[in-house]
């Protein structure tokens, strides 16, 4: 059942060019490396959607338990378990993609000091790329009623596994209360993926896609990384460009953004490119975004 609505939210086929925004060194590690950083979601810039999810989670289970609902201890162990999932669980990785290039809050958040560029990529590049590494891509959602009816149906779902469970199988210690962790471990993936997506509606405008990895049991084996982030390590993996071994990289339009010194910024952005062997097809276009030194 979960796996069904994880299905239809990664079933939507992007049409319009992906924005990736970046700062001046994630380009220049992007155009050497042939790859984007695909973080673990709950160090990424916006990640409290985990918790925003878990917000809904707990406002669904509250409304069913004060209507009267008739397994209380399996929805509070549900939350229990999410709450505690949430930071020490499996990990997903993602890399984020606006359709639009040329946004304000997010020059904002990229170009601080003038120093910034908006990736513009064909999205059937994206998705060849995301098919090869098992990678889906997903529209994040923002509807507040879209999100309460999704986590409603997730509530739903592990009603429906609870129903042919047999609590006693997954007694913990000496005590007599009964667990359904064994249920809800059955549905952490998908979980995950759904989270990947909420988002909160004060984010609308971004429009935004996300590419998000397998999900990582077992980071020891899994391919990786570690950068510095603004006060901690940020766990992330690397998203692959080549769609095809010696095929050019699918970037077709760049924005820069706001600096004070467009004729040279973008002179210095072209000379990279080509000596990089990439020639956007759509070429490169200044945001036209007022700038302020600070």
């Amino acid at each position: 059942m979960i796996q069904d609505i994880t299905s239809r939210l990664y079933s939507h086929i992007p049409q319009e060019r992906l924005y990736h925004y970046t700062s001046f060194t994630g380009f220049l590690g992007i155009v050497k490396s042939r790859t984007l950083w695909a973080s673990d979601i709950r160090y990424m810039n916006d990640s409290a959607e985990l918790k925003h999810a878990a917000d809904l989670i707990r406002t669904e289970i509250n409304s069913r338990i004060a209507a009267g609902h008739a397994k209380p201890d399996l929805l509070n162990q549900f939350l229990d378990w999410v709450t505690h999932r949430i930071t020490n669980g499996h990990m997903l990785f993602a890399s984020s993609f606006r359709s639009n290039g040329n946004l304000l809050s997010q020059w904002r958040g990229y170009s601080r000091l003038g120093k910034g560029v908006s990736l513009g990529f064909d999205p059937d590049y994206i998705l060849r790329c995301a098919a090869q590494q098992s990678f889906q891509i997903g529209k994040c959602i923002y509807s507040c009623k879209k999100q309460a009816r999704l986590i409603s149906q997730v509530i739903d779902a592990i009603e429906t596994l609870a129903e042919g469970h047999d609590p006693d199988r997954d007694k913990q210690g000496k005590g007599t209360d009964h667990s359904y962790h064994s249920i809800f471990q059955l549905i952490e993936s998908d979980l995950l993926r759904i989270a990947a997506i909420l988002k909160h509606p004060s984010f609308r405008e971004e429009e935004e896609w996300r590419i998000v990895s397998p999900v990582i049991t077992d980071y020891v084996k899994a391919p990786v990384l570690f950068r510095e982030g603004a006060s901690m390590l940020v766990p992330y993996i690397e998203f692959n460009l080549l769609a095809q071994k010696g095929c050019p990289i699918g970037l077709e339009h760049i924005f820069l953004g706001p600096t004070p010194n467009i004729t040279i910024s973008m002179n210095s952005l072209t000379m990279c490119l080509s000596k990089n062997g990439i020639r956007p097809e759509k070429g490169i276009s200044y945001c036209q975004i007022p700038f302020r030194a600070r």
